[in-house]
Formats: structure tokens, C-alpha cells, sequence
């Protein structure tokens, strides 16, 4: 048995509020794998998680090698969307009313549940983020505030803006080093169904493939962000960016031989090494962090610096075929 990253014993700061919380989701077995007669492999105690892998001896026996893992927060089966966002993205919906800057990732394999813990219509984190967001807008202390949505993607090193017929546009940096979307449009929002409406408008014009791993797949990140401005000098008074990541899994999983697939496949395989070295030096407290090595950090370049906060949650599937893959998640989200 041997643990990997962090030991399993070391005590991790539990801090709703620290600079940066890596949380983990696992999901249920689904009828067909269950049909299949697939197991569990994924055990939760507390914030460890054990991976049970089976291996094959030179000598063809088998055997199961456990590998732990330690995060900031995870999640179990039974943990409902409501639970994960009180423990994920609630904080920073608070940190943005008080001027922050804060980013939530969610990162996974096609299939690991992703889609459903950020983009469920009903309740997904984006849908009960902004819920709160508009009951703190009503408050006397905050009517001074409109909130306004921008949804962009970056699909191979290029950003297009998804609620404008996906024009390219252009990251660039201000006097005060803030990074500036130039060109992206960003709509006015009053309540949760017209932040549904846009987010849906903007959703259908993403880039998804068909991948073995799942007929459709999202190609791209998306990065949908709620900006607060002050309704009388428009001035940035707080930003939230919501963050679906490309899926994870890798082009020789998937059995892929076509160029384009496979160009896109490296291009997010880069975007997400390099997102990774950002939050590193970001947990380290680096003086140097490598935005510059792709687009995606090029754009949260703000998440890094500064007072900003950063919640990434990682999903993974339970069963033993995709035991792979869900270490793969965890190794990338294991800091």
C-alpha cells in the first residue's frame, strides 16, 4: 500500500476561507455499470480517499495496489449538489460581495459527474451560486450593484465569445495589470431564470466531439464569469468565474487517430499542466507564477494574484474500469 502526494497523516488546513481548497466528488455507481457487474473501488473516510487499483503480476496473478489520497474536502456518494456548494463555491459568492476576486475549476474525466455538479439546470453550483448572489444584490448594504454575465471558451489556444455568434477575442492586460477579455460582450442579469437563459443560449454554441469516452464531449474550457459593477461609474467591483474544463482523459484512452481530435487533445493536456504549475506555485507561495504558459492561466491570471481565491472540485467515477482515469484526477488534483 503506499500513500501518494501529501502523506495521509498531514494535517491540512480545513479553511473555508484559504487562498486556495482542492475538494474531490465522488459519484454512484449508474445502472450500467451496476448491470455490468462493476465495482466500487473508491473508498471515502473523513477527507482521505483510497483508490483500489487492480494490477497483474509478471507471473499473471492478480492483485489490488490501494493508493490514498488527502484533499480539503470530499465528497461522497450521498452528498447532494446543495452540500457540495456550501463547501465549495458559497465562500466565494461571500468573497466576491466583499471585492474579491475568486474562481471555482471543475476538473474530471467525460462521464465523472462534472457536468451535473456545475451545469445541472435545477442545481448545479453556477445556478445556486448566482440564487445567493441576487438574494445578496437585494440587501440595502448592496443595491448600489448590478451583476453582468460574460461566457467565453478557449478551444485550441484561441477564445471565442459564446454569446456573441463565437467572435474571437483577445486577452490583454490593463495599466494596473488586471487581464482584460477586450470584445467580450457581457449582459446585464436580474434573476436566476435570465442567467439560465443566457448561460443556455451560450452553452449550445461550445465546442464538443464525439471522443470514445463519451459521444459528447466538451473540446473546450468554458469560463462563464458574473461580474459585479457599481451601477453608477460601472467600476469592477467583484468577479466570479465558474470554470468547466475540458475533459480529462487522454487521446490513447480513447483509442483516437484523428489529427484533429489528437491536436485538441494536446492543446488541453498543455492548458492543463500548466493550470496545474499555476496552482502549485499558488499553494507554495511562489513569487513567480507561469501564467504565461498557456491561455487558460493567461486569462485567470487575476485568480492567481493578489487577494483572489481559488476552489477547484474534482469529479470521479467509482467503478474499476475507469480506475485509470480516476487516478489520473486525483494525482492532477492532489497538490
Amino acid at each position: 500500500m503506499r500513500s501518494l502526494g501529501r502523506n495521509a497523516g498531514a494535517h491540512i488546513a480545513n479553511d473555508m476561507v484559504a487562498k486556495i481548497r482542492v475538494c474531490v466528488r465522488k459519484r454512484p455507481l449508474n445502472s450500467k455499470e451496476i448491470n455490468k457487474g462493476e465495482k466500487d473501488m473508491a473508498t471515502v473516510t473523513g477527507r482521505q480517499m483510497a483508490v483500489d487499483e487492480p494490477k497483474v503480476r509478471v507471473d499473471m496473478t492478480k492483485f489490488i495496489e490501494r493508493h490514498n489520497f488527502v484533499f480539503d474536502e470530499v465528497f461522497d456518494t450521498d452528498a447532494s449538489n446543495e452540500d457540495v456548494y456550501r463547501r465549495t463555491a458559497y465562500p466565494l459568492v461571500q468573497y466576491l460581495f466583499e471585492g474579491g476576486k475568486a474562481t471555482c475549476f471543475a476538473y474530471g474525466q467525460t462521464g465523472s459527474g462534472k457536468t451535473f455538479t456545475m451545469l445541472d439546470d435545477k442545481q448545479g453550483l453556477y445556478v445556486l451560486a448566482a440564487r445567493d448572489i441576487f438574494v445578496m444584490l437585494r440587501r440595502p448594504e448592496n443595491t448600489h450593484l448590478s451583476a453582468f454575465i460574460g461566457f467565453y471558451e478557449i478551444y485550441q489556444g484561441q477564445l471565442y465569445d459564446l454569446l456573441n455568434n463565437r467572435k474571437r477575442l483577445q486577452p490583454r492586460e490593463d495599466g494596473k495589470s488586471n487581464v482584460v477579455i477586450s470584445g467580450l460582450k457581457e449582459y446585464e442579469i436580474v434573476n436566476v431564470q435570465g442567467l439560465m437563459q443566457v448561460f443556455e443560449y451560450g452553452n449550445n454554441a461550445r465546442s464538443t466531439g464525439r471522443t470514445n469516452a463519451n459521444a459528447d464531449s466538451s473540446r473546450s474550457h468554458a469560463i462563464t464569469q458574473i461580474v459585479l459593477k457599481d451601477k453608477a461609474n460601472k467600476s469592477v467591483e467583484g468577479k466570479l468565474s465558474f470554470i468547466d474544463l475540458a475533459g480529462s482523459e487522454r487521446g490513447a484512452d480513447r483509442g483516437e487517430t484523428d489529427v484533429k481530435t489528437r491536436m485538441e487533445g494536446a492543446e488541453i493536456n498543455k492548458s492543463l499542466l500548466a493550470l496545474k504549475e499555476c496552482i502549485r506555485a499558488l499553494d507554495q507561495d511562489k513569487k513567480h507564477t507561469p501564467f504565461r504558459q498557456s491561455k487558460l492561466t493567461q486569462v485567470l491570471k487575476d485568480s492567481f494574484v493578489g487577494d483572489s481565491r481559488t476552489c477547484m472540485v474534482a469529479t470521479i467515477s467509482p467503478n474499476n474500469s475507469n480506475s485509470e482515469h480516476t487516478l489520473n484526477t486525483l494525482r492532477y488534483a492532489d497538490r
